[in-house]
């Protein structure tokens, strides 16, 4: 029997281990690139709140404007941190599945890989014994003359 027979329900294992690692590293990817977009925008807003602070003012009405478009922002910058500090724990979550998917897939292959190798331990093993009683017979042929 073939190895891939005797290891057919360890094999199908190691497929839906595989097709799991991938779909976490899908995620994990997915959860990188939604914490940098989300990163990305805080830096703008916090951009914009270093520029409306630096402006100068002249009178009360643009002091009154410059105050209220100040305070909208670090609201929007407030929230935006809040969503960073959400994407950051996704990642994370996503992160820590991939690694345990991996490691299940990596103890999976790795077993298989030590089956392969037992049996190509046991096969050698066969040979041997089966090439010692070879040669002990041709011995013993010519040990007697011939005569068994």
């Amino acid at each position: 029997m073939s190895s891939a027979q005797q290891d057919r329900g360890l094999q199908a294992v190691s497929r839906v281990r595989a097709v799991r690692e991938r779909d976490s590293r899908l995620g994990l990817q997915q959860a990188i690139a939604e914490q940098r977009r989300h990163e990305e925008a805080l830096a703008e807003i916090e951009q914009s709140v270093r520029e409306h602070g630096s402006r100068v003012v002249t009178d009360a009405g643009q002091f009154v404007a410059l105050r209220a478009s100040l305070t909208a922002l670090t609201d929007a910058a407030s929230r935006r941190r809040g969503e960073v500090d959400q994407a950051v724990v996704v990642r994370s979550s996503a992160d820590a599945h991939w690694q345990s998917h991996k490691t299940r897939l990596s103890a999976v292959d790795n077993l298989l890989e030590s089956r392969v190798d037992e049996r190509r331990a046991v096969d050698a093993h066969d040979e041997a014994r089966e090439l010692d009683e070879v040669a002990g017979r041709l011995w013993l042929r010519r040990a007697t003359g011939g005569h068994a």
